[in-house]
């Protein structure tokens, strides 16, 4: 497989090069499992389209799309810069990055944003982006989970997102994470509209 093909239309999506080369290092050092594995192994808050083989992939899929529509839309996308859409698309692609953990876990971690977060800056030496947009990027990752910030013993283990950019990615992860908002996959695990 090659992870790198797997995102072909979502990289197509940042605009920025530096950013879009980061994008696809980061997508290089996901685990295999991110691309088979379904986005919840209960099924209780993920639709149906993300559920079984892939179904974390095609999550991840819908969640980068949603980012970018809205994003098309003037009175949201002009709130942002060019790099900040980049950026904030490129969190949604590697927000659940290592849900189950490294190694992998057989349910999801509930502190896989920190996970994630803590992923990238160990590899920042490999990156081309700048400090500061790492430090945006890795804002938007740790933060996606919204409100839902403590484990299942109450330990408050999350940041729940301030800025606009933390809000906007949990707002797509959230829509993408929604039964009621179906998105339409082809045998290839491609959105078919």
């Amino acid at each position: 497989m090659n992870k790198i093909d797997e995102f072909e239309v979502e990289l197509g999506y940042i605009k920025d090069e530096t950013i879009q080369e980061d994008c696809r290092t980061m997508i290089e050092l996901l685990p295999d499992y991110f691309f088979s594995v379904p986005a919840s192994s209960t099924g209780k808050y993920h639709p149906s389209y993300s559920l079984g083989e892939g179904g974390l992939l095609r999550h991840t899929k819908a969640a980068v799309r949603i980012g970018y529509e809205l994003l098309q839309d003037a009175s949201i996308g002009d709130k942002y810069s060019s790099v900040e859409k980049d950026i904030m698309l490129m969190g949604l692609l590697l927000h659940d990055g290592l849900k189950l953990g490294i190694p992998r876990e057989k349910y999801t971690r509930f502190d896989h944003p920190v996970l994630m977060a803590n992923y990238i800056m160990e590899h920042k030496a490999d990156l081309l982006m700048s400090d500061e947009e790492i430090d945006l990027l890795c804002s938007v990752i740790k933060t996606h989970m919204g409100p839902w910030t403590q484990d299942y013993d109450g330990n408050e283990v999350l940041e729940a997102p301030k800025t606009k950019y933390q809000n906007f990615v949990h707002m797509c992860d959230y829509l993408a994470s929604r039964k009621c908002l179906l998105v339409p996959f082809d045998d290839n695990n491609r959105i078919s509209v």
